[in-house]
């Protein structure tokens, strides 16, 4: 075939190639064009079958919305509750802004505690708490000149922060425990219920031996002046306290841990101080590899009869090391029931690890202070000493029935963290927490009398149940009874204390110094939380409460809650006008 030919050929074959190409094309579209228009008729038979459904079921749609429209009303109603509860007394329009400034710092979700009906659950229980360091945490924060962050503010901490003048134990009890009730300053048709633990007061000579662990953070995140400096300095005020029955170690970790100083008696103030001042910040942060250590050395020097205590130091930056939180906390629990407690000290700004350090003391039986000053590192371990190196009762436990023929509903004003089930009360295999020596504890429940409606949202009213009757011989007119299960440090059965309340009817003015400042302190945490339940509540109320209860004061404590409560008016007033 000449050369001719072929291209002839050649162009023949591509001649029909592309026209069996245009045919498949042609053929795919008219395909496509069908599927499209039964596509298009198969919605508009399913359209006009739901439009016939929505007429046949026109009454059905009908009832169903008049059924809901109380639901909307009752919506509407709350919105426009909390959007009025939204002014200058409480966390406006630029509280997310406060939430930015604690960005990189880690706190626990606090769901607040809602009011409960007496009628269907009169029982309330809960650990107690010593901890203190949600007040001097936001206390930084106003000094800085920002609101807390919500979940920054642990209101029961707060009131806990203060010493009240409760009196002391009588006979062999570890604690006194007293109660008032008085109108509520923040809901006027409310009564507040003021419950006061007192812990019997150990005279330095009477302190049992004490064999403490410092474990020190010295990692890369705690080189900074509110860091470790604050640590030499809270270490030092520690130091001087001790005596010669005493004996302290120093352990530090970083990147690895290891013993600076071995157990060493109390007496031997030099060595003690001088190993504090040559820690340095540096490396990344091994925390279980630092608290296994320092666990070993106070197993290794336990004193029978005495506090064994390891105090961590730290700002929470657990970032490295090769044990789990889960694993941590499984160690501390497992060395608490040893006998070996764990306290916790928080330092610094950023990066704090609040949630972490408040859980690990909870599992510790010790208790959480954050450390903002040298002042704040005199007071949890200068002047309030004793109730870090005496423990004179643990799994210190509340429960309070309340009477529902004088109670309707009540809430435990914080605590959230703390609370516990009804049959806890009486296992004392449940962990509850510890007070120290001259420690007081304040919780405070607001109640709402029999004959008022108890707003429980999404609950439905009882059709049946009617408030119980008064068992026979029971005092009718106790509003409440106030229950307490607690150990002896070195003790595993519980005792049980008991103590009926009766409501007097007294107005908040009248009643004590006591009760009006602690009342000042959970309005504070209220505005400051933007609480649901703050009602009528606002920083000038709590001024006026906080000033006219101020009292002695010798060391000026309430004086500068005073100025804090300021503080939040102002910020809360210009972040509002923004």
């Amino acid at each position: 075939m000449s050369h001719a030919e072929q291209r002839t050929g050649g162009q023949g074959l591509r001649h029909s190639a592309s026209t069996g190409h245009a045919k498949s094309r042609l053929l795919f579209l008219l395909v496509l064009a069908a599927l499209a228009l039964l596509a298009s008729s198969c919605a508009s038979s399913r359209d006009g079958h739901e439009d016939a459904e929505r007429v046949a079921d026109g009454r059905q749609v009908a009832t169903l919305q008049t059924s809901n429209a109380n639901m909307s009303v009752a919506n509407a109603n709350a919105s426009v509750n909390m959007s009025a509860n939204t002014g200058s007394a409480g966390r406006p329009v630029g509280d997310e802004r406060q939430e930015e400034g604690a960005r990189g710092e880690s706190y626990a979700k606090i769901d607040e505690n809602p009011f409960l009906e007496a009628a269907r659950a009169p029982l309330s229980t809960f650990s107690i708490d010593v901890d203190t360091a949600s007040y001097s945490n936001t206390r930084r924060f106003l000094s800085e000149g920002r609101l807390p962050p919500r979940d920054a503010v642990r209101i029961e901490e707060l009131i806990n922060y203060f010493s009240y003048d409760y009196p002391q134990p009588a006979g062999g009890a570890p604690f006194s425990v007293t109660a008032e009730v008085a109108d509520c300053p923040w809901n006027a048709r409310h009564r507040l219920v003021h419950i006061g633990l007192q812990g019997r007061r150990v005279s330095t000579e009477d302190m049992p031996p004490a064999n403490l662990v410092f474990l020190v953070d010295v990692s890369g995140s705690m080189n900074e002046p509110r860091k470790l400096p604050l640590v030499k300095s809270s270490l030092r005020t520690l130091a001087e306290q001790l005596s010669p029955r005493d004996r302290v170690a120093i352990v530090v970790y970083a990147g690895t841990s290891g013993l600076v100083l071995q157990s060493t008696p109390g007496d031997r103030k030099g060595e003690i101080i001088g190993a504090v001042e040559r820690l340095e910040a540096g490396g990344s942060t091994n925390g279980g590899e630092g608290i296994q250590l320092a666990y070993r050395v106070a197993q290794d020097n336990f004193i029978k009869g005495g506090t064994n205590r390891v105090i961590l130091a730290t700002d929470g930056d657990f970032n490295v090391g090769v044990t789990s939180d889960e694993a941590l906390v499984r160690l501390i629990e497992e060395k608490r029931q040893g006998g070996v407690f764990l306290s916790v000290l928080g330092f610094g700004t950023g990066n704090l690890n609040d949630s972490m350090m408040e859980k690990l003391a909870d599992r510790g039986n010790g208790n959480y202070a954050y450390i903002d000053t040298e002042a704040e590192a005199r007071k949890a371990l200068g002047e309030q000493v004793g109730g870090t190196l005496a423990t004179i009762a643990k799994d210190v436990k509340i429960q309070v029935e309340f009477n529902p023929r004088r109670v309707a509903g009540y809430r435990l004003i914080g605590y959230e963290n703390r609370l516990l089930a009804e049959r806890d009360f009486n296992d004392d295999r449940k962990d509850a927490g510890e007070i120290g020596a001259g420690h007081t504890v304040t919780a405070l429940y607001e109640v709402v009398p029999a004959g008022q409606t108890v707003e429980n949202p999404g609950v439905d009213a009882l059709k049946y149940q009617q408030p119980e009757r008064a068992a026979e011989g029971a005092n009718a007119g106790e509003l409440l009874t106030v229950k307490l299960r607690y150990k002896e440090p070195s003790a595993e059965a519980s005792k049980l204390l008991s103590v009926g309340v009766v409501d007097g009817g007294a107005s908040y003015r009248n009643a004590s110094e006591n009760f009006k400042f602690a009342a000042s302190v959970a309005e504070f945490g209220m505005l400051l939380r933007d609480s649901r339940y703050k009602g009528q509540a606002s920083y000038d109320g709590a001024l006026q409460l906080a000033r006219a209860s101020a009292g002695a004061d010798l060391r000026g404590y309430r004086t500068e809650f005073v100025r804090l409560v300021e503080r939040a008016r102002s910020l809360s007033e210009s972040t509002s006008g923004r």
